[in-house]
């Protein structure tokens, strides 16, 4: 039986859990992924306005965004502050499949085309626009079938996954399999990079339930903490934030 502590970096926390191949215990990692799977938010769009406050080591911001998705086809985003570490007024993004345009709306007004990679370059995770639309309607992200381990305790269910990228450690309310917590660790032990997001004050959107409130922190070289306050939010409305790109901006 491979050992736990063999499969996760000696900084986890998770050394604790057992590893069981028991019948009862794999009926029981089944039965709660069905469950939590069927909380996974489906959707044909999703409006949104989040508050939203960002600290790395060089600065630290507050601000509003907007945004508008159209499951598995664009993300609209307009931002006041910075985004993916540009730092504008009137900063508007579209992000599709596989490109990112970024315009520029205030003062020196622009537009930059992308193509969907910008995303990983800009934040240092392995983001393409399915994992970020996952991000942003609140379903976890890095999943994989690969169930190293788990711990069945009184009050949460943690499930520890490897897949190919990251190590993730999942925690699930045990009531109703709600996520409470997700760390990611990378796979490769030459990195140090860390991911932590945490789901709370959930509140009911449609027949689902919504995390209004999520804090993620990223750490590598240095620390990035975003604080995610979702004031509004809808599913399967038309569209708020929609724009198109003005032709006589400049590129940049």
């Amino acid at each position: 039986t491979r050992q736990i502590n063999k499969a996760i970096a000696p900084k986890d926390s998770t050394t604790v859990f057992d590893n069981k191949s028991s019948d009862d215990s794999i009926k029981l990692i089944n039965e709660t992924l069905k469950s939590f799977k069927a909380n996974n938010i489906d959707f044909k769009t999703f409006n949104a306005k989040i508050k939203i406050d960002y600290e790395s080591a060089e600065n630290s911001e507050n601000y509003t965004g907007y945004l508008s998705i159209i499951k598995d086809s664009l993300i609209f985003i307009r931002i006041r502050g910075s985004f993916l570490g540009i730092s504008a007024e009137g900063l508007q993004v579209k992000i599709s499949k596989d490109s990112v345009v970024l315009v520029k709306k205030v003062g020196d007004k622009y537009v930059q085309f992308r193509t969907i990679d910008y995303l990983k370059e800009a934040t240092q995770i392995p983001f393409d626009f399915y994992t970020l639309q996952d991000l942003l309607i609140g379903n976890p992200v890095f999943m994989t079938n690969n169930i190293m381990s788990y711990r069945d305790g009184p009050q949460s269910l943690s499930v520890l996954m490897v897949g190919d990228i990251f190590k993730h450690l999942i925690s699930l309310s045990t009531d109703n399999f709600r996520v409470m917590h997700s760390k990611l660790d990378d796979v490769d032990i030459q990195r140090n990079r860390t991911c932590a997001i945490s789901f709370s004050n959930y509140q009911p959107m449609g027949t689902y339930q919504f995390a209004t409130q999520r804090k993620i922190v990223v750490a590598e070289k240095s620390k990035l903490d975003i604080n995610l306050d979702f004031k509004e939010f809808s599913l399967n409305e038309p569209l708020k934030y929609a724009f198109e790109v003005p032709k006589n901006y400049k590129r940049k």
